[in-house]
């Protein structure tokens, strides 16, 4: 049987554009896996490695017009959205290599043999290896930043892993375009191309992270079908980490005296911030928790203004626009449920941004609302108005793990008032803002960008130089002969690497 085709989509018709590839067979997963998995030790040499990340930025950049006329064609993003996305891909390349050449990823400890310990030390040092094969799932939102050349795949040829990427089927084109990039800097610098192989096909995601040479898997897409490779990764005979990114309602609080002070501004910072790339942002502040009284009044006055005034958009397919649809009409339906700005169709491609309200009592226990305590895709956010600090306190106590949470409070609050709210939001979320907005992910050494389950499968950060972590394993090495160990590790530092000596910093 000949396999299926994977066809180029246009979002803003519907319309396939063209077919550029098909869908990968098990065979041809193994091969992938096979190849990459055969060219791993071409990546040992740090140098290398740093030189093909500064090369694949330097190839992306070059062919930017390309590129993003590729992806803004499956996307229907804009031109200005993805230039931006490419300069922050090619950004997390650079960082990368200046991570890798710098070395403290590699944690290195050394301890040396003290019989005066109880219990004595033998000479231990401690570094970190590369896990081997990473498979890595790109998402439909960011056709760069978290797809072929994203941050899974920066991160992963970083530590010294080459990546199979299996392709999201809304940006096939995109990816093939990408991928080639990146072969070409691989080949440029000196590296087999095979440390970076690409697939299309659903069967073949799943094939991929069953595979018995894939090491470790990055995920960034829906809760179904993160939690079904998930699933599949742990129950592999030897399981894998799967670095999954799921889902986030990304919580906002807002205090009486935020809104009395600045309501108008919040409400305004909220609209833009939740109708940002047509609500497409995994970071998109999707439940907002607003006072009742004149103040709260008066910034839904504002966020009615400015989501009203805001144009209808295209998403990303049509499927993503059928299940938004679908969302907003079962939960504005609900009882005690206003839609002060109505959400739903634009026309026949397009979506129409809008927000419902609810009383935050409704939402204090379990009951039919609960859907409104549920990540809805696109532009789309709930506001829920409360009577007492209380009320604020029960809501959150129900929410599940998310990227961020936000606390909006007044410059008096700042000075130590609102410590309690900020604390009751901090379990709930891997970055807490106060007086932000969460859409917008910097790409720095403190960021981290995670969270509770769903918001990710595992503790760690896909954004930011510690995202590297996610692919090592640490090993030590007892008693073993300077002449034996690697040079990371040797006594005489041949490598100048920062490392702990003795508990020090040396």
């Amino acid at each position: 049987m000949a396999a299926a085709p994977v066809w180029s989509v246009d979002p803003r018709s519907g319309n396939p554009r063209e077919q550029v590839a098909a869908e990968a067979t098990a065979e041809e997963v193994d091969r992938a896996v096979r190849a990459a998995h055969a060219v791993r030790g071409s990546l040992a040499d740090r140098a290398t490695r740093a030189a093909f990340l500064r090369t694949a930025a330097e190839r992306l950049t070059g062919a930017a017009e390309r590129v993003v006329a590729a992806a803004d064609a499956e996307t229907a993003l804009g031109p200005a959205r993805l230039n931006g996305e490419l300069a922050r891909t090619a950004a997390q390349l650079r960082a990368f290599a200046e991570v890798v050449e710098e070395g403290a990823y590699l944690d290195i400890h050394i301890d040396h043999a003290d019989a005066t310990r109880t219990p004595p030390w033998p000479d231990l040092r401690r570094y970190k290896i590369p896990l081997g094969v990473v498979a890595v799932y790109a998402a439909s939102n960011f056709p760069l930043a978290f797809s072929v050349p994203g941050g899974d795949t920066a991160s992963a040829l970083a530590a010294g892993c080459p990546v199979v990427v299996k392709a999201h089927p809304d940006h096939p084109a995109t990816s093939e375009l990408c991928a080639a990039l990146l072969r070409e800097a691989a080949a440029e610098s000196g590296l087999p191309e095979d440390v970076v192989t690409l697939v299309h096909g659903f069967d073949a995601g799943v094939a991929l992270v069953r595979h018995p040479l894939v090491a470790a898997a990055g995920f960034t897409g829906s809760v179904r079908g993160g939690r079904a490779l998930f699933d599949a990764a742990a129950a592999r005979p030897v399981p894998i980490p799967f670095h999954g990114e799921l889902g986030s309602l990304n919580p906002v609080v807002v205090t009486g005296a935020a809104a009395a002070e600045r309501g108008e501004e919040i409400g305004a910072g909220l609209a833009a911030s939740m109708t940002m790339g047509v609500g497409q942002f995994c970071t998109k502040p999707g439940f907002v928790l607003v006072p009742e009284g004149e103040s709260g009044d008066r910034l839904l006055k504002s966020l009615t203004d400015a989501v009203s005034g805001t144009g209808p958009g295209v998403l990303l397919d049509h499927r993503m626009r059928d299940a938004f649809l679908a969302g907003v009409t079962e939960r504005a339906a609900l009882p005690e449920v206003d839609a002060p700005v109505v959400p739903g169709a634009g026309d026949a491609h397009t979506v129409a941004a809008g927000f419902l309200t609810v009383p935050a009592r409704a939402l204090t226990t379990e009951g039919p609302h609960d859907a409104l305590l549920e990540e809805c895709f696109g532009p789309v956010t709930v506001v829920a108005r409360y009577a007492a600090e209380d009320e604020i306190t029960a809501v959150l106590s129900r929410l599940p793990g998310n990227l961020t949470a936000t606390l909006h409070i007044s410059a008096e609050e700042a000075e130590g008032a609102a410590a309690g709210l900020l604390a009751a939001l901090t379990p709930l979320a891997g970055r807490v803002l106060v007086n932000g907005w969460p859409t917008g992910v910097a790409v720095a050494p403190a960021q981290h960008h995670g969270g509770p389950y769903p918001a990710t499968t595992s503790t760690s950060t896909s954004v930011g130089a510690t995202a590297i972590e996610r692919w090592l394993r640490p090993v030590s090495y007892q008693t073993t002969p300077d002449a034996l160990l690697p040079p990371e590790l040797r006594e005489d530092n041949p490598l100048g690497l920062p490392r702990r000596v003795n508990g020090r910093t040396a």
